[in-house]
């Protein structure tokens, strides 16, 4: 969402963390393609900053393999010359996150830029860490003068923001005593990408839509967000986290946000915000007595998927034998406002899931199909839009068109929107984030209000969910869509799941 007409501020950017995975794989590619896109401010500097001692020449080396191997944008010739100036820009700084006499060369460093630069840089300070470092490293920056300019410092914090709703507000407390919310940037890389991006263009710009985007047109809303992986070596962090703490909390609640939100204003930060704190706070709070009624959890246990032979949860390493962590969820959400009565939302997210999709579904109601002939009810469907935000990047409505043919037969069809039909290179979501982080344009961060919110949201389920051991896990094969309580869910209501391979073979007809 940045303005890309803006200059952009000369600034120093502060990776904590920066030898790690995230800085790899996700940070300095997006650092090295806004470079390529002439998108950097014209004087940077990227200090990344770890505790192991190592030479700038053998960490550029570090970075340039997660640059050739996670870019978006291939590493020829031409790349290769720029990758060569980008990397002068790059430096490595050997930091105790929790010693405050380590923090001193992060003064020395703005102060060296300055001289060279002759003006005062911006300093953006990314948390690139493990979440038990946010509280030292805001600490020890808070005793830094210059992060006490509102103008010049911000810091980015990556999710998990808290463990739940009492540590994420000792956590906002913490970080708004030590900087102003203007400062603060909670970032969730899903509100980077491109089509969640653009469901606000679609919303908002279209006044088609506007009119039946409510309860009297819409019947229901399906969220799905689907991975065919595990958890991939990360069981420290998947025991203490579950897929509603993981994606339900954050991603998922952002998108219902997206699609149940009012119009705004204006496209001023905290208009947005303002706009998906209300639906946050109108979303129906389940009562611990009605969770298992709402909502679904399950956990795969060993089997194959794409012909390979995987392990379940409980025989992943560094995770507890008898583990009760769900890796898998589903839930029933009503939005309790004018707008949305009545409408039920259902969302769902897992590991090890039959496919990799995200994909959300707007589905209308039924119209009257008594006029048509009894031939023509026969294939008689309600209107349907999706968008898919992964992997696939498109938007589908379908709606209801005559057969060619004599007789009057009705068949479903698809309007199709895809972002490949651009011809213009897509950015990845981390590239727009700290492209907005270093404009200053706090639009698709998260302020306290939000994320506290959205914790209110879930905390019944995770109490009522710690309080009951389920008797049944693991519960689901790998390359299923997740345990049958999941479509007893929806099929309770008369619905079932748009699973996203069945559209996509629609979609090509």
């Amino acid at each position: 969402m940045a303005n890309t007409t803006e200059i952009v501020t000369d600034t120093v950017i502060f990776i904590f963390g920066g030898s790690g995975d995230l800085s790899q794989r996700k940070l300095m590619p997006a650092l090295f393609n806004l470079y390529l896109d002439d998108l950097m401010p014209k004087n940077f500097n990227i200090v990344c900053m770890g505790r192991k001692p190592m030479l700038d020449a053998s960490f550029r080396k570090l970075i340039l393999t997660g640059i050739k191997n996670f870019s978006r944008n291939k590493y020829d010739d031409a790349t290769s010359k720029q990758w060569k100036k980008f990397s002068q820009h790059i430096q490595y700084a050997v930091l105790d996150a929790t010693n405050k006499k380590s923090y001193s060369i992060i003064p020395q460093i703005i102060k060296q830029k300055e001289k060279d630069w002759g003006s005062a840089p911006a300093a953006m300070f990314y948390l690139a860490v493990a979440p038990q470092l946010v509280k030292p490293i805001a600490t020890n920056l808070g005793s830094i003068d210059y992060c006490r300019d509102c103008s010049k410092t911000r810091i980015v914090v990556e999710k998990p923001f808290g463990h739940d709703l009492q540590s994420a507000q000792e956590l906002n407390t913490l970080l708004k005593s030590i900087f102003k919310e203007k400062q603060i940037y909670r970032i969730d890389h899903y509100l980077g990408k491109e089509t969640v991006q653009n469901i606000l263009a679609l919303r908002f710009a279209n006044t088609l839509l506007e009119p039946v985007w409510n309860k009297n047109y819409i019947d229901h809303v399906q969220i799905t967000n689907a991975e065919n992986i595990g958890i991939e070596g990360r069981g420290d962090y998947y025991e203490r986290s579950g897929a509603l703490r993981d994606m339900v909390q954050n991603h998922i609640l952002q998108l219902v946000c997206m699609i149940a939100m009012e119009a705004p204003v204006n496209f001023d930060a905290n208009e947005i915000r303002n706009k998906k704190v209300d639906v946050l706070n109108a979303i129906r709070k389940i009562n611990k007595e009605e969770v298992q009624n709402m909502s679904v959890r399950g956990q795969y246990g060993p089997g194959w998927i794409k012909g390979k032979k995987v392990k379940g949860y409980r025989q992943e390493d560094n995770v507890n034998p008898n583990s009760n962590v769900e890796t898998f969820a589903a839930l029933k959400l009503y939005v309790d406002n004018w707008r949305w009565e009545g409408v039920p939302f259902y969302i769902r997210t897992g590991k090890f899931l039959q496919e990799k999709t995200t994909s959300i579904t707007i589905h209308f109601k039924r119209t009257p199909n008594f006029a048509f002939p009894p031939e023509a009810a026969e294939t008689w469907r309600s209107n349907v839009l999706t968008i898919s935000i992964q992997p696939e990047m498109d938007i589908a409505l379908r709606f209801q068109a005559k057969r060619p043919g004599p007789n009057l037969i009705l068949n479903p069809v698809n309007m199709v929107f895809s972002y490949s039909s651009y011809n213009l290179p897509q950015p990845e979501a981390y590239e727009t984030l700290l492209l907005d982080v270093m404009e200053g344009n706090a639009t698709l961060f998260m302020r306290d209000d939000q994320v506290e919110a959205a914790w209110k949201v879930i905390m019944p389920i995770l109490e009522s969910w710690q309080m009951k051991t389920p008797s049944d896990f693991p519960d689901y094969q790998p390359g299923t869509w997740g345990p049958e309580d999941s479509e007893s869910l929806i099929a309770k209501d008369g619905y079932t799941w748009i699973n996203q391979a069945v559209h996509n073979t629609f979609k090509s007809e």
